[in-house]
């Protein structure tokens, strides 16, 4: 069986493990935390940046930041992952559910404005794929309406709307390093802090709601209890397993993006057929390689292909179920109708994606798929 996903050692995780372990300190925000941390702030420019145990973490301070209440309005697109709704609604939010393009799965920007109120306290966005939404027009709609605006980069890491880095353009940005992402640490995330008013008290939320990080560099005698917060850090283990990732980011790109373009190579001819589409990459957007999805006709025939490619030794799955439908929505809710959600998770289908895949495994699950449609 070829697998969806397979982590990839990089190289030194282990040693850089063994290296944290034996410093005496294992605990978060150490050397390894203070490493990864300005690895992003000195490569993408990012003004702070704070790991966390995930990016669902992540999502939950960016809520308390923004002082997210009962009564508020955030906007998110339905065909994304539960956590990027979950960490508004915890803190009292309305969830407004917004629907994808046509073209890609992220956020129809032309549909935000609509759902505009003047309870609408945030967007949120969700780079799909790792190909960028249009980030001038939502920041544009932002700064009209005097909205916040977070971009949900999970699978994100290391690509660009218009040569700004993913993360890098909202009031703060969200990753994750979970085992099917581009750059690993079993578990792990990190929010970037791209307003400056959020980064004092980030630090605060992120240290159990304590002054801690404060008293650690030298700008108070001793610290105390001064906000909300909660154990947002990660462990000095994670950080060194993330640390040897990043360590080999490019190498780890470069053959993703090739996976990536060999699948696309492979299926053209299937999609200059009708059978299936194939991602779409907007001109001002970049490809990190994140993923290789393909959209058939309908669920039916997902569903078979999938069986089929299960039957020949092939791991490929279907993506999220659309929030706006999902049972615990639907408890409290009228059943809103958002139609290119709903045909991306009835019609998409991810295939087997990890640096170790080789070329002609590629090629083994392309002829799969073309002998299905033959």
């Amino acid at each position: 069986m070829i697998p969806f996903n397979k982590p990839f050692l990089a190289g030194k995780e282990i040693e850089f493990i063994q290296d944290s372990v034996q410093s005496g300190k294992i605990s978060g925000n150490g050397l390894f935390t203070k490493k990864c941390q300005e690895y992003f702030e000195k490569r993408y420019g990012f003004k702070k940046t704070l790991l966390t145990t995930s990016c669902t973490d992540a999502l939950e301070m960016a809520a308390i930041l923004l002082d997210i209440q009962p009564g508020d309005e955030v906007i998110v697109p339905s065909y994304t992952f539960v956590s990027s709704a979950l960490a508004f609604i915890r803190q009292g939010a309305k969830i407004i559910f917004a629907d994808s393009r046509s073209d890609l799965p992220g956020i129809d920007e032309y549909k935000i404005e609509e759902l505009i109120t003047t309870q609408t306290k945030a967007i949120v966005v969700v780079h799909y794929a790792g190909v960028a939404c249009n980030m001038e027009k939502i920041m544009q709609l932002a700064n009209q309406y005097g909205i916040f605006v977070i971009e949900d980069a999970a699978q994100a890491v290391d690509s660009y709307f218009k040569g700004q880095p993913l993360g890098g353009i909202g009031h703060m940005g969200t990753f994750s390093f979970h085992e099917t992402k581009n750059i690993i640490a079993g578990e792990g995330g990190m929010l970037a802090i791209n307003d400056e008013r959020f980064i004092e008290r980030s630090e605060i939320i992120w240290e159990k709601g304590t002054n801690r990080s404060a008293f650690f560099k030298g700008e108070i005698d001793k610290y105390g209890w001064v906000d909300i917060g909660s154990s947002f850090l990660p462990s000095e283990i994670i950080a060194a397993f993330l640390f040897a990732q990043l360590e080999k980011l490019d190498e780890i790109q470069n053959r993703r993006k090739q996976i990536w373009q060999l699948y696309y190579e492979d299926l053209q001819a299937l999609a200059s057929k009708g059978h299936i589409t194939l991602p779409y990459i907007p001109e001002y957007a970049t490809n990190n390689g994140h993923m290789f999805y393909l959209v058939v006709k309908d669920q039916r025939c997902r569903d078979e292909l999938l069986q089929y490619l299960k039957r020949n030794g092939i791991h490929a799955v279907f993506h999220y179920i659309s929030l706006h439908t999902s049972e615990y929505y639907l408890q409290n809710n009228q059943p809103d109708v958002l139609p290119q959600a709903e045909r991306f998770t009835q019609c998409l289908i991810r295939l087997p994606f990890f640096f170790e895949l080789e070329d002609h495994e590629i090629q083994f699950i392309s002829d799969h798929i073309k002998t299905f449609f033959a």
